[in-house]
């Protein structure tokens, strides 16, 4: 597996990682604990050495399944992982209690994330979702004092606006801005890349397969089940799921033409954007697994490049990626 630097730190991982929150959460019930740590250890057998989680993931569950899968790989793999989120409530759903970003909640979820994932040190700690009741620059420097005191070596933020990124980054240089970016998600070319770009920060794409749909497996007819997050999003309506086929028919036609399959196209072309573009898309299942992995050795040409970025112009996204109150959970 190739390894990438996330922008201009000196943090190195392959260039293609994992997002592990569907293991236990989001997609459906949570997965066999047995099953999603052989997983998690295939992964690391196969070359990654980026996983990705959070403590709302369950929420807590996941970091735990982490930090159990990886135990014996300390040192050789990079775990990132989130605050942010109020969990003190009955019902912990990620924006249900809202978000609480204040410096004294922040030291309270490193602690219980250290201790779940059974590290000293979190690799990489990402801000999940802007708070705006809480000044960036107080978060920004409270990361700052965890990393002074050894608890945190690289500090990120989540979804958040090229403002936001720039007011953090005087306080404590940020590693890596982590938002959804794929072939459907196209928002962060606008501003936030230039920024990244300017500022030598890593770009971590979350759901770079479009949260499945870009690997082609689904039409209108897909059914989600009620505990499945994908059952309330806009953009998975049967009427969006259709109209947005057209999409999968363009990956198909350069996956056919380069013997790789849709998932794989949409993973190389999003490794081609830029140097410093490191996607995490997330599986339950080995053989998928092995797919991702595979995109990073797909070589998408210029010409390639023209001919998707030509089509996917006259190609118009239908449905919202969220619904508003999840949408409005991003920094200026």
């Amino acid at each position: 597996m190739q390894t990438r630097k996330l922008g201009k730190s000196n943090l190195e991982v392959s260039a293609i990682g994992l997002g592990c929150m569907g293991m236990s959460f989001s997609y459906g019930p949570p997965k066999d604990k047995q099953e999603m740590t052989s997983l998690l250890r295939a992964a690391v057998d196969r070359g990654v050495t980026f996983f990705d989680t959070a403590e709302v993931y369950g929420p807590f569950s996941n970091e735990e399944l982490v930090g159990e899968a990886l135990a014996p790989f300390r040192g050789k793999v990079v775990i990132a992982t989130k605050f942010g989120f109020d969990l003190s409530g009955s019902d912990n759903r990620p924006g249900v209690a809202g978000v609480n970003s204040r410096p004294e909640h922040i030291r309270q979820a490193v602690e219980g994330s250290l201790k779940r994932l059974k590290v000293d040190t979190i690799d990489l700690l990402y801000q999940h979702r802007v708070d705006p009741n809480v000044p960036i620059e107080d978060v920004a420097g409270a990361v700052k004092e965890l990393i002074q005191a050894g608890k945190v070596k690289h500090f990120g933020l989540s979804e958040a606006g090229a403002k936001t990124i720039r007011r953090a980054n005087a306080v404590q240089p940020i590693t890596a801005l982590q938002s959804e970016y794929s072939l459907w998600t196209r928002t962060p070319e606008k501003e936030v890349i230039p920024t990244l770009e300017e500022l030598g920060i890593g770009l971590v794409p979350y759901s770079p397969l479009g949260k499945g749909f870009l690997t082609g497996a689904m039409n209108e007819t897909t059914k989600f089940e009620s505990t499945d997050f994908r059952s309330g999003l806009p953009r998975f309506t049967p009427e969006a799921l259709k109209a947005n086929q057209a999409l999968i028919d363009l990956l198909g036609t350069v996956a056919q033409r380069k013997k790789a399959t849709p998932a794989q196209i949409a993973l190389a072309w999003l490794l081609a954007q830029k140097p410093w573009i490191v996607p995490i898309p997330g599986t339950t299942k080995l053989n998928r697994l092995e797919e991702n992995i595979g995109a990073a050795v797909v070589e998408l040409t210029t010409d390639d490049l023209r001919d998707i970025a030509a089509a996917a112009s006259k190609i118009k996204v239908e449905g919202a990626r969220y619904p508003e109150k999840l949408e409005r959970m991003t920094g200026l």
